[in-house]
């Protein structure tokens, strides 16, 4: 019989978080304990898709792409959002690895370089909104805006940044081999930073520049994938309404009625929840049977159903 399988999506910044070093060893430590979190998911039975993250990292190599500007052409931005599937592809294939053989548990651990299709008419490319690396002088980001025609903002005071779309994932081309490899017994890393977006131009693949919301693409796997659960980790241990105000309450559970429902009234903002409760909702939408939204402390405790977090059902 087959067993179920599970989808986890969780940020970059449970490997690479602000006030960290940034040294791969530091990374590496923080990977390790993401990922024997993960193993309660396997005792309970199920095989595990995980699909990580990139923010801190794909920021980091922007850094460093300009910083060789001077040296070397800078890459475009879906060679980036590549080269940071590797990275931590690699750091996640060596953490899983170490975890599954300290706890004697027998698993292969793939990670699959993984390209998601969006789509060129997709209103996203008009309205440019996800900030993404380094910070510029106004002069600075001017002069990008004019000779590489970048879209830049002022951020926060802090200075100018490049602003790119981001896109609604429509298809993972590696779909196929994803589910095989879940099916027969490998812990599968994929859709890294919600994947390298590409499109179909007169009938071959091509990357473009963007950055697909890695929850979305999570949600689209799980569910074409058949997932049984949908786990989504956060900052926090369960979704909240009025959040941050007195009257704050944590939800337990709510169904895609009410968290469409709360939606509509600005109870998950964009910026914030908005993104992971919307994923969570299209998955159970879809056919999946029950999201869960948590901290990565409490995976434990979820799948025992005996701690704090918050599920998602029809």
């Amino acid at each position: 019989m087959t067993k179920p399988i599970a989808v986890v999506a969780f940020g970059g910044n449970a490997i690479l978080d602000a006030g960290d070093d940034g040294s791969f060893t530091t990374q590496l430590e923080k990977a390790k304990a993401a990922c024997r979190q993960m193993l309660a998911i396997l005792h309970q039975g199920y095989q595990l898709i995980l699909v990580h993250g990139n923010g801190p990292q794909v920021g980091n190599l922007l850094i460093q792409f300009e910083k060789a500007r001077d040296i070397i052409p800078v890459p475009p931005l879906d060679v980036a959002v590549a080269s940071s599937q590797g990275l931590l592809g690699h750091m996640l294939e060596i953490s899983m690895r170490t975890v599954l053989e300290e706890d004697r548990m027998q698993r292969e651990v793939a990670t699959i370089l993984t390209q998601v299709v969006v789509s060129p008419d997709d209103p996203a490319f008009a309205r440019p909104t996800k900030p993404i690396g380094p910070f510029y002088t106004r002069e600075q980001a001017e002069g990008y805006r004019l000779t590489e025609g970048w879209h830049v903002v002022e951020d926060a005071g802090r200075g100018w940044r490049r602003v790119v779309c981001s896109p609604q994932p429509r298809k993972v081309l590696e779909l196929s081999t994803i589910k095989y490899l879940a099916e027969n017994d490998t812990v599968v890393i994929t859709c890294g930073g919600g994947g390298i977006p590409v499109n179909y131009l007169t009938d071959r693949v091509v990357g473009t520049d963007g950055v697909i919301d890695k929850d979305a693409t999570a949600a689209l796997l799980a569910y074409n994938i058949g997932a049984e659960l949908f786990l989504i980790l956060t900052g926090v241990a369960q979704v909240s309404l009025d959040y941050g105000k007195p009257t704050q309450r944590g939800l337990d559970a709510m169904t895609v009625a009410e968290a469409r429902s709360w939606l509509d009234a600005g109870q998950f903002p964009p910026g914030s929840m908005g993104p992971k409760i919307r994923s969570a909702v299209e998955y159970v939408e879809k056919g999946g049977a029950q999201a869960i939204i948590t901290c990565q402390e409490n995976i434990v405790a979820a799948m025992e159903r005996s701690g704090t977090c918050t599920r998602i059902i029809k």
